[in-house]
């Protein structure tokens, strides 16, 4: 089983920053166990499916698409091609969200393009009185977020509509959370996020503010007294998305990833 892991890291370097992690990732879903199991058990007969998820995975198809799962925060959720790949870099907009309320918690979570529902159901188990709504364009989206929050036990905590940004909304929420579309249409993404992952999730306009332009506006109406929007952007948009929160009455901070990069902006009513 080591002499396989080795092989398959060594094949998949050219095309993963991580080979032995996709390879042990690999393996364990071709075993059926937990990455964990595979690691601390005894060793076990490499089955055939093994090779034949390795070249997906050289093909540059995402391990997440090729097992189903990613890990988001303190929650294992179910992905499909259908929605974007939870980061670890998303987290930091429920790091930013604890930040804003300390000692006190949301009552209401909106998530604005939900997508898989990362953000709104780590946040539902960050603080477990709080309610949600998730609101996205694709059906097909929205049907694996719900999945996810019926298998993960919010099931009676959240709601999913299908919808364009916050057009239909009147209600007020103490936290938005909202990871739009922010890639340059010219831009040139990697071949396992340009070939896999949907591109209506990734691309907005040719500067990649066009969905900033029509959201923000809409967020001051949509907070409760004392509640923040924490908004992902690119690493090099804090400026321009702050120019359009501060033309919408909003106070903007920014806040960075674990890689120094900025990564959200956190808006507030004056």
């Amino acid at each position: 089983m080591s002499a396989a892991l080795t092989k398959a890291a060594t094949l998949l370097a050219p095309v993963s920053p991580t080979p032995r992690l996709d390879a042990e990732l690999l393996l364990a879903h071709a075993l059926g166990i937990s990455r964990e199991a595979l690691l601390l058990g005894p060793a076990r007969p490499v089955p055939p499916a093994f090779e034949v998820l390795i070249r997906r995975r050289l093909a540059h198809e995402p391990v997440a698409y090729i097992t189903g799962t990613r890990s988001f925060w303190t929650l294992d959720l179910h992905v499909t091609p259908d929605v974007l790949i939870p980061r670890p870099d998303s987290e930091t907009l429920i790091e930013t969200a604890i930040a804003h309320f300390g000692a006190r918690a949301p009552a209401t979570i909106l998530d604005l393009g939900t997508g898989s529902g990362a953000l709104l159901l780590a946040s539902l188990d960050q603080w477990p009185d709080a309610r949600g709504l998730g609101i996205d364009r694709s059906a097909a989206a929205l049907a694996v977020a719900r999945g996810n929050a019926e298998r993960l036990g919010f099931g009676n905590r959240v709601r999913f509509v299908q919808g364009s940004w916050a057009d239909a909304l009147a209600a007020r929420f103490d936290l938005i959370l909202c990871n739009p579309p922010y890639v340059e249409a010219e831009a040139t993404l990697a071949p396992d996020v340009a070939d896999y992952e949907p591109s209506a999730a990734l691309y907005a306009g040719p500067d990649g503010l066009d969905d900033y332009r029509r959201l923000v506006p809409q967020l001051r109406r949509l907070l409760a007294g004392n509640g923040v929007a924490v908004l992902e952007i690119g690493a090099t948009q804090a400026a321009a998305v702050s120019r359009l929160a501060e033309r919408a009455g909003l106070n903007a901070a920014t806040a960075q990833d674990l890689a120094g990069l900025d990564r959200c902006v956190a808006l507030t009513a004056p």
